[in-house]
C-alpha cells in the first residue's frame, strides 16, 4: 500500500482499502477526497448519483481520523469499528439524515430525512462514509434507473446502455470505481439484476438475514439488503459488516469465503415462471456465461445436471398484485400525480382499484408457490441460470424513448405493460428467489465479443450465503 500512489486507490479492493485505513497507511481524509474526486470527475458521463454529499462526508471523515488516532493513542485499535473511514453510498430509497429521499419520483416533495434509516444506520455504525445518493427508478418498480428527476444511470463498460435496476446507480458507481463497494437492496431482482449488467458479484441474502433489509409496506416479504462488490472477498467484507456479530457463521463471512465447498450437486434450469404469460428467448451472450459457469464449477469439482422445475403459471399476476401494492398506498398529492412515470401511474391506479380480497389471495398463492418451489429445489444443493436472459439494454429501450439500440414503434412509447412485458423477458429469473425467500448470487463469469459482462446466477438452500460466496470466490479463482 504504501507505494500505491493516492491516485490509483480506486484499483484496491474493498478489502485492502479497508485494511489501509485500518492500519493507518491511509487517512479516511485522503480515502474520501480521493473517491469525491473520481465522482466529480466522472459521474457526469455515468449518472450514478443523483446527490453528492461532499461536505458532510469531510466532516465524517475528519471525526474517523480523530476517532483512530485516540484509539491508537490509547492502546484501543481493537475497538476500531469494521468498517472504519470506508466510503460507500445508498441508493436513493435509502434514508440518511438530512439527505433528500427522492425515491427517484418527481410527484413526492423532496424533504431531507429526519434520521438514518435502519441500513444507513447500520453501515454508519460499522464506520462507513456516505459520499452520496444514487440513481433508482422510480420507488425502485423496474429493472432499469431511468426517471423524471435525473439523468439515466449508466453502464461504465458501455455508456448507452443501463446499469439494471433498481440499485442500478450503486451498481454504476461500484463497477466504475466511485466507491469500492455499496448496500443494495433486492425486492424482485435489484441487486442481481444491476451486478449481472456491470459485471459485479451481487449477493441477495435470504430473507431476515439482515435486519436492517426490511421495507415498509412490503406485505410479501421480498426485500432485502445485501452487497453489490467487485469480488466475492468484498462482498463478504460488507456482509459482515450488515450482519449482528452474534448471528453471524463462525469467524464471520471474509473469514470463511476463500474456503473451497465440498462437491456440491446442482441443477441447471431455464425454467421461469413468468415463460406462459410472456415467453422469451435466451440470447446466445447468455448462454455463452450459462457454458462457461457450467464449465468452470465442473472444473471445480461440482457436478451439474439437468433440473426440470415446474411453476404454476398463476405466478405472473400474484407476483405482480404484492410487486405493486405499495405504490398504490403511497401518498402523493391528486395534483402531483400527472407527474409520475406512465409504469408507475397505471401500476398505482390498478393497485388502487384492487380489493384488499385479491391482494390476501395473491398473497396466499405466493406462500403456496414459496413451499412448492423450495420442495422442487432441495433434489440440488444449488440452482443454476443465467443471470439474464439478454445482454444490457440500450437506455430508453424499456420506456420507448427511442435513444440507440432498438427504438419502440411510436405508438408503444410510455406503454407500462410492453415496458413490463420487456423488464419480465430481461430478468425472468430473478423475482421468484424473492417470494420464496432464498439466497441468491449473480457472478460475472463471461465478456461478449462487444465487452459487455455477463453472469451467472447461483440460488442456494435457506442459509447459505456464505456457500454462495465461497463459489463465486472460486469461480473467480478458476
Amino acid at each position: 500500500m504504501a507505494d500505491l500512489p493516492p491516485d490509483d486507490l480506486s484499483r484496491l479492493t474493498a478489502v485492502e482499502l479497508r485494511d489501509a485505513l485500518a492500519s493507518g497507511e491511509l487517512s479516511a481524509r485522503e480515502s474520501t477526497e480521493h473517491f469525491l474526486r473520481e465522482i466529480e470527475s466522472r459521474n457526469k458521463h455515468l449518472g450514478a448519483f443523483v446527490m453528492v454529499t461532499a461536505e458532510s462526508a469531510m466532516a465524517a471523515a475528519h471525526h474517523a481520523d480523530q476517532l483512530h488516532a485516540c484509539l491508537v493513542r490509547e492502546g484501543r485499535s481493537q475497538e476500531q469499528a469494521l468498517l472504519h473511514g470506508m466510503p460507500t453510498a445508498f441508493k436513493d430509497l435509502t434514508d440518511v439524515a438530512g439527505v433528500p429521499t427522492t425515491h427517484g419520483s418527481a410527484a413526492l416533495e423532496h424533504k431531507p430525512a429526519p434520521e438514518d434509516g435502519a441500513l444507513a444506520a447500520t453501515l454508519k455504525g460499522q464506520g462507513v462514509i456516505s459520499l452520496g445518493k444514487t440513481q433508482v427508478p422510480e420507488f425502485g418498480l423496474t429493472a432499469y434507473s431511468e426517471n423524471r428527476i435525473a439523468p439515466p444511470s449508466r453502464n461504465p463498460l458501455s455508456l448507452g446502455r443501463s446499469s439494471g435496476g433498481s440499485s442500478g446507480g450503486s451498481a454504476a458507481a461500484v463497477a466504475a470505481g466511485l466507491v469500492p463497494f455499496a448496500p443494495g437492496t433486492d425486492g424482485g431482482g435489484s441487486i442481481r439484476i444491476p451486478a449481472g449488467a456491470c459485471g459485479l458479484v451481487g449477493l441477495k441474502p435470504g430473507r431476515g438475514v439482515v435486519p436492517s433489509g426490511a421495507s415498509a409496506g412490503d406485505s410479501a416479504g421480498l426485500v432485502v439488503a445485501g452487497p453489490l462488490a467487485r469480488t466475492a472477498a468484498d462482498a463478504a467484507l460488507l456482509m459482515d459488516a450488515l450482519i449482528p456479530r452474534d448471528q453471524a457463521p463462525d469467524g464471520g463471512y471474509l473469514a470463511n469465503v476463500g474456503r473451497a465447498p465440498e462437491p456440491l450437486k446442482i441443477g441447471l434450469s431455464l425454467d421461469s415462471p413468468w415463460a406462459g404469460t410472456y415467453p422469451f428467448s435466451v440470447e446466445p451472450e447468455a448462454m455463452d456465461a450459462l457454458a462457461r459457469g457450467t464449465e468452470l464449477l465442473e472444473k471445480t469439482g461440482h457436478t451439474v445436471t439437468e433440473a426440470a422445475i415446474r411453476y404454476d403459471n398463476r405466478y405472473p399476476e400474484a407476483f405482480t398484485t404484492a410487486w405493486t401494492a405499495g405504490v398504490g398506498s403511497a401518498r402523493i398529492a391528486p395534483q402531483r400525480e400527472a407527474l409520475l412515470t406512465p409504469l408507475t401511474r397505471t401500476f398505482r391506479r390498478r393497485a388502487q382499484q384492487r380489493s384488499a380480497l385479491k391482494l390476501n389471495e395473491a398473497l396466499g398463492f405466493l406462500r403456496q408457490f414459496e413451499q412448492d418451489t423450495i420442495t422442487q429445489y432441495a433434489q440440488w444443493d444449488v440452482i443454476l441460470m443465467p443471470t439474464l436472459a439478454q445482454t444490457p439494454r440500450p437506455i430508453g429501450w424499456f420506456t420507448g424513448g427511442g435513444h440507440s439500440g432498438e427504438p419502440w414503434p411510436s405508438e408503444w412509447a410510455g406503454d407500462a405493460d410492453e415496458d413490463y412485458k420487456r423488464q419480465c423477458e430481461y430478468a425472468p429469473w430473478s423475482s421468484m428467489v424473492n417470494v420464496c425467500g432464498l439466497p441468491a448470487i449473480s457472478v460475472p463469469v463471461h465478456a461478449t465479443v462487444a465487452g459487455l459482462p455477463m453472469g451467472i446466477q447461483l440460488i442456494g438452500r435457506m442459509g447459505s450465503e456464505v456457500l454462495l460466496l465461497q463459489l463465486a470466490a472460486a469461480l473467480e479463482a478458476a
